[in-house]
Parts: C-alpha cells; structure tokens; sequence
C-alpha cells in the first residue's frame, strides 16, 4: 500500500500533518498513511476554538470500527477552528485527508516551530523503517 505524501506539507512522527496557510496560520489533519491505518471512519471530534494546545499535545480523536485514535497538535498554539463537517461526514478524512478532511486550524505560539518536522522525504523515510 502506497500512502501520498504531498511535497508541500511537513509531518509527524504520530503521522500529523501540516500545511502553512498564507495568513501564517497552520492547517491541520491525519496522513493518508493513519487513515489507511485506521479504515472507515466513523467519528471525528476536533478540539474547541480558542483552545491553546502545546506541541505533542492529544486535542483530537478520530474513530473507526476498529479502534479510536487520539491526534496530536504538531506545535504550539490556539486554536481558530474545528472542521465542523466531520461531524456529519468523518469519513471526508478517509476519502480526501489533505484536503476536506482537514482536523482544525492553528494560530502558531512559533511560526517556526513548524520547521523542526519533517519534510515529505523524511516522513516517506520514517514510514519506510517503521514498515512491517
């Protein structure tokens, strides 16, 4: 199984990504990689606008038939919005996860916090050795 790995999105470890907006705002959701992990989703619950999270910080669950999943913030920040159509529609992470099935949106503590995660390559690495 082949996952996409867009060029221009940084990663985690715990298989987030994220995508650095114009605004300076960070986008934020699963990999291709977790959702396939995963399988159908059922629901998703992201975290509350207004909410400051710290990096590494679980503020986020998706779930499917097979197991639920908490999702951490890639970096520090507060939150400016949840994806309130996963609520209705959590398998839009399954079918599009970079885009309509994004997580929530982040005002970053450190714009350039971003830039201690990996690159494609480096995520497409780590996947690689973490393979079974």
């Amino acid at each position: 199984m082949s996952s996409t790995i867009p060029a221009e999105l940084r990663y985690t470890q715990s298989h987030e990504w994220v995508r650095k907006n114009p605004d300076g705002t960070l986008t934020i959701g699963i990999t291709d990689h977790a959702q396939h992990a995963l399988g159908d989703l059922v629901f998703a619950e992201t975290p509350e606008t207004g909410r400051t999270v710290t990096a590494g910080e679980a503020c986020a669950v998706v779930e499917s038939v097979k197991a639920a999943s908490d999702v951490y913030s890639p970096v520090a920040g507060t939150v400016l919005a949840g994806n309130s159509g996963l609520a209705d529609a959590p398998e839009k992470i399954n079918a599009d996860p970079y885009g309509e099935g994004w997580l929530w949106t982040l005002k970053p503590a450190d714009a350039s916090a971003i830039d201690a995660l990996l690159d494609a390559g480096g995520y497409e690495k780590f996947l690689a050795e973490t393979a079974e």
